[in-house]
């Protein structure tokens, strides 16, 4: 018994202390509607896939992103367009298993899967939360294309073929 009031008197003067401390500071007040926080550079927000250029999609479908999510919250199906490349037919997230790790971004080796700085994104059902394909491209277009232009974010392949240009070593004959 005499050990609980040492902790009280001991608590009291260092609970006042910090009270005191902080008693005459400016409040630190974010008026939220009108002024957003600053987030974190590392923050992660609402998956959105990526696009071209000239507005083809990315994702080739290869099934890294799926594999290497530890929530298990990405759900695709291949398929080729006209022109015998390979794409996404079925492309899902559960934004609600998700764990927002960002390993899906990290494992993509075509870039074409992100997480946003998007925040605000409450919904009033569960099954608005599951994120289709035509959903995850329209949250590129709609938020995360205009801010990755304004910040200076480059994609490291501007077009589908990249890998295949030759470096400038080979072709002008120069050592390099």
């Amino acid at each position: 018994m005499s050990d609980f009031f040492k902790t009280i008197i001991k608590a009291i003067p260092i609970g006042l202390a910090t009270t005191f401390k902080t008693i005459f500071k400016k409040p630190i007040t974010l008026e939220y509607p009108e002024v957003k926080p600053d987030l974190s550079p590392r923050y992660r927000g609402l998956h959105y896939l990526a696009r071209y250029p000239d507005g083809e999609e990315r994702c080739v479908c290869c099934g890294l992103c799926a594999a290497a999510c530890p929530a298990d919250c990405i759900y695709m199906e291949p398929a080729e367009n006209e022109r015998g490349e390979r794409k996404a037919r079925i492309y899902i997230i559960n934004e609600i298993r998700c764990i927002f790790c960002g390993f899906c971004e990290e494992a993509c080796p075509e870039e074409a899967i992100f997480l946003g700085r998007e925040f605000e994104f409450s919904k009033y059902e569960i099954s608005d939360f599951i994120y289709d394909k035509e959903m995850l491209l329209e949250n590129f277009d709609r938020i995360e294309k205009t801010r990755r232009e304004k910040e200076g974010h480059k994609f490291i392949r501007q077009s589908r073929f990249d890998f295949r240009a030759p470096t400038p070593g080979i072709d002008s004959g120069e050592p390099h």
